[in-house]
């Protein structure tokens, strides 16, 4: 697994970010398009290490990463479009997300091979040759005291990998095409990946397994550095799986602080929204499904697996909760207490850009960045969040709702508000983590199988710490929630919660 390493692949993308920031923070229109210009020659020259096998190939894959970092889409391979076509829309503080959100950018593709199997050197050429004796089109044979797989033979059916005594015989798979649970990774005329936008559901798991950078999502960062120079109100709220992305020390009040100097007037935690949800979803379930008038609830918080119920099976729709998701729960909490304020959701998660693109929640969530992106942002403004602390802390929010960020989390949530506030009502708890495993819990929804259960599930496996726009590995981002829900100092939220209309 690349999570979480600093990777050169990393490096460059939030190098992209923090240049494209940079960019916004200066708001220049005057000179906007030469600054665009400049920058990959200042990313790729003689003096920078080398990285691609030229620099006019590291410096075109420079490009479209620019393109999308300013909101705007890749340029077509066929006809001549200049860097910064189309820039003058994107030059605005307002801009929303257009979908495609996921794009391959074609010069950065190395074109792997989709899936199939192959003898290494390991091969000891043993007297048994179990891999000869399974495969079912005699495709493997011994040449010169060694294993051949005959590719044209072959149906790559792995019973040869499987029986293997030396392990010889390897998977050769297309990183982000086995990190794609819904198939959506599918193969150009010259056979570099190409995303199927109808399969894709915009989890970014491709993005951050493919180990040439080959796949990025669009961005608002310039958008919101303009927005952030123009002095309006502008609040942050900021998902649960914060903690440890931006430093082993880094406490909510050096996070806080680093926003405001950043220019944010204020800063929410989006587990109060979660607080909101699992008291609203803990009533929802009691009242639908316990008397049988729902079959099963699926949970909403992920956009993925929203997108994933909704697309795949769309005889599931009524299933799938209609409660608010926390970012929207909060946005509009903030909206009621600061009217005129521009809100940006700041989180772990890439699909969220999309959730927030909706026409029914455009008016609620102005902007939506990962943290990635706003570390990005820190450094082009030589932030160093050690030397900022906040008077106060964030909002109070509870264990529950900032246990929102890790798998199993937002079911946990909800079954203690169940147990607590419906003493003697049984809940039955299923919880599903990465597309594929998405797919067939679904399935067995869908088949009856699950009927009187509370469904949750995560597009990223780990959950939201594992989101494609997050810093750290996912193990320690798990541990750093675990001992920030511990140290909340109420574990649940209020039964009152549920009757807060947020309209």
């Amino acid at each position: 697994m690349m999570r979480g390493l600093d990777t050169t692949v990393r490096k460059l993308r939030r190098k992209v970010f923090e240049e494209v920031a940079r960019l916004g923070f200066k708001a220049d229109a005057g000179t906007l398009n030469d600054d665009m210009e400049a920058i990959p020659y200042k990313m790729v020259n003689e003096d920078t290490a080398k990285y691609r096998e030229s620099v006019y190939r590291a410096r075109a894959v420079v490009r479209e990463r620019l393109r999308l970092a300013m909101g705007l889409s890749l340029r077509p391979e066929n006809k001549p479009v200049h860097l910064t076509a189309g820039v003058e829309s994107s030059n605005i503080s307002d801009k929303y997300y257009e979908p495609p959100l996921m794009q391959v950018i074609p010069s950065a593709c190395e074109a792997c091979e989709e899936r199939g199997y192959e003898v290494s050197n390991m091969c000891k050429g043993c007297l048994a040759h179990p891999c000869m004796e399974v495969c079912p089109k005699d495709a493997i044979a011994m040449i010169k005291g060694r294993s051949y797989i005959d590719q044209d033979k072959c149906i790559k059916c792995g019973k040869c990998k499987s029986v293997c005594p030396y392990d010889a015989i390897s998977k050769k798979e297309r990183p982000c095409q086995k990190a794609c649970g819904v198939g959506a990774i599918e193969s150009d005329k010259m056979g570099r990946a190409y995303i199927n936008n109808d399969k894709c559901v915009s989890c970014g798991m491709c993005m951050v397994s493919c180990p040439f950078g080959a796949i990025s999502d669009k961005s608002q960062i310039f958008q919101l550095a303009r927005a952030l120079t123009e002095g309006d109100e502008i609040v942050a709220e900021i998902a649960p799986a914060f903690a440890g992305q931006f430093g082993d020390n880094i406490t909510p009040r050096n996070l806080k602080a680093a926003l405001q100097e950043l220019g944010f007037s204020e800063v929410y935690e989006v587990a109060l929204g979660a607080d909101i949800g699992a008291v609203a979803e803990a009533h929802h379930y009691v009242n639908k499904v316990t008397t049988g008038e729902l079959p099963f609830l699926l949970t909403s918080c992920c956009p993925s697996w929203a997108m994933l119920a909704k697309k795949y099976f769309p005889d599931l729709i009524d299933q799938v909760s209609q409660e608010l998701t926390p970012m929207v729960a909060t946005a509009r909490t903030i909206k009621q207490e600061h009217p005129e304020a521009r809100v940006v959701f700041i989180g772990p998660c890439a699909a969220k850009k999309l959730e927030a693109m909706r026409r029914t929640v455009r008016s609620d969530v102005d902007f939506v960045v990962t943290f990635e992106e706003l570390q990005a942002m820190f450094d082009a403004k030589d932030i160093d969040l050690t030397k900022y602390e906040a008077e106060s802390s964030f909002h109070n929010a509870t264990g529950a709702g900032r246990g929102y960020a890790v798998a199993g989390g937002v079911a946990e949530a909800i079954e203690k508000c169940v147990k607590e506030y419906y003493p003697g009502i049984d809940v039955s708890i299923e919880h599903a983590e990465g597309l594929a495993e998405c797919k067939k819990t679904l399935a067995l929804a869908k088949a009856g199988k699950m009927n009187g259960c509370l469904i949750e599930g995560m597009g990223c496996p780990g959950g939201c710490v594992a989101g494609a726009g997050t810093n750290i590995q996912v193990a320690k981002a798990q541990k750093k929630i675990k001992e920030f829900v511990a140290a909340s100092s109420k574990q649940l939220p209020p039964k009152e919660l549920e009757e807060i209309e947020l309209k």
